[in-house]
């Protein structure tokens, strides 16, 4: 059982999405939060393994909630699925930034949502490739100027790690990474996850963002 915590500002739209998901088989709603602190607040509370939320809330926005729920200290760090209007805007790129494992337009079919949500409770980044490289090409900063200790970190990885968080950042998958290396996709998997566990990233699209914003990998804009 998938347990789910639905943070939208609107009710009508909060109360939809809550009734399709508690008739879905599998999932089960233990929240609905109407801002981004109540958000907060309840998924601290009830523990759930993925919260929907909305992106413009009162009090918190979405994004500031995702990297409180998010941060290396909190108490617990569910899934986070963005609901947006918009398939590219600043507002996505900030919530990868802030460790979202994707997003889902708000004008999307049930079908879709349950689907984009079993992604994402198997561990899985619900946002392609080309809309992540859209997205970084579009609001990465031009000029990539880490800081000091955001390099050093980077000197904590190996150097399988850093190859492979290089091939992931080009949009490459475990099995693409695992025939170019010559090794498992279990392999991949375990390097991926030791240098995001360094890096203190929650998701593979997080991962993506952070390699182009300290220079691993460059925009090929234009």
């Amino acid at each position: 059982m998938t347990s789910v915590l639905v943070a939208d500002d609107q009710v009508l739209i909060r109360a939809g999405l809550a009734a399709l998901l508690r008739a879905a088989p599998g999932l089960d709603v233990v929240g609905e939060a109407e801002d981004g602190e109540a958000a907060v607040e309840l998924a601290w509370a009830t523990r759930p393994d993925i919260v929907l939320m909305d992106v413009r809330m009162p009090r918190l926005d979405g994004i500031a909630a995702t990297r409180r729920l998010l941060a290396p200290d909190s108490p617990h760090r569910p899934k986070v699925l963005i609901l947006t209007t918009f398939d590219l805007d600043e507002y996505v790129y900030k919530a990868i930034q802030a460790g979202a494992s994707g997003f889902l337009l708000k004008d999307t079919g049930p079908d879709r949502l349950l689907a984009g949500i079993s992604t994402v409770a198997h561990g899985d980044t619900l946002l392609a490739p080309n809309i992540t490289r859209r997205l970084i090409e579009a609001f990465a900063p031009e000029q990539v100027r880490p800081e000091p200790q955001q390099s050093r970190d980077l000197e904590l990885l190996t150097g399988r790690e850093n190859q492979v968080l290089r091939l992931v950042a080009k949009g490459l998958d475990n099995q693409d990474i695992a025939q170019r290396l010559h090794v498992s996709q279990a392999t991949v998997k375990t390097h991926l996850n030791r240098a995001m566990t360094k890096l203190g990233l929650s998701s593979r699209a997080q991962a993506v963002v952070h390699a182009y914003e300290h220079g691993l990998v460059v925009p090929s804009v234009g």
